[in-house]
């Protein structure tokens, strides 16, 4: 099935009916939210915690940690896994941005950003929004998009102190990754 999906979406890259010039990268806007039942402060006070030894938003125990030299900063450069980013822009009360410089072929954004709704309620919204070349795509919707998708949800579970269950999907993705990481 995999192989005739790689096919189908080189065959649209690639095909003359594709009125996409060959250069131009396609759009990913992925967004995350949810309403989260504690004050903004309450809120603020966990994305303070991001990428350090008491990280109270990062799913840690599923997930490879988030890591930035010298800590969350602009300017700072980490990432977590294969995932590697720059911090952009970092306000914690109300947005944490990243720039991705790899994979190759994700030109974009990401970025956590925080909002008071009530005195009592708060959303929490992460965006990816960026553009892929043709393999960057490959990556995105075969391997990366289900993964990501889980962790983000793992980690606005643990601002709710509750957990989730997998989709198919990702629960397969990563015994692939960990079965080639063990070899």
């Amino acid at each position: 099935m995999a192989g005739k999906l790689t096919i189908q979406i080189f065959v649209y890259f690639l095909s003359p009916y594709n009125h996409r010039p060959p250069n131009q990268k396609m759009k990913v806007l992925n967004i995350h939210k949810r309403i989260i039942d504690q004050p903004i402060t309450e809120v603020v006070a966990l994305l303070k915690t991001l990428s350090t030894d008491d990280d109270k938003i990062w799913p840690m125990k599923k997930w490879p940690r988030m890591k930035f030299e010298g800590g969350i900063r602009v300017g700072a450069k980490g990432g977590h896994g294969p995932i590697r980013y720059t911090v952009e822009k970092y306000n914690p009360s109300s947005i944490i941005q990243f720039r991705f410089s790899k994979p190759r072929g994700f030109d974009g954004v990401h970025k956590f950003e925080i909002r008071e709704i009530s005195a009592e309620k708060t959303e929490v919204k992460h965006t990816i929004d960026m553009r892929t070349t043709i393999t960057g795509t490959l990556k995105w919707v075969l391997a990366i998009r289900a993964l990501h998708n889980a962790l983000i949800e793992d980690g606005f579970d643990r601002i709710e102190n509750r957990s989730s269950e997998w989709k198919i999907w990702v629960k397969l993705m990563r015994k692939l990754i960990a079965r080639r990481i063990n070899r």
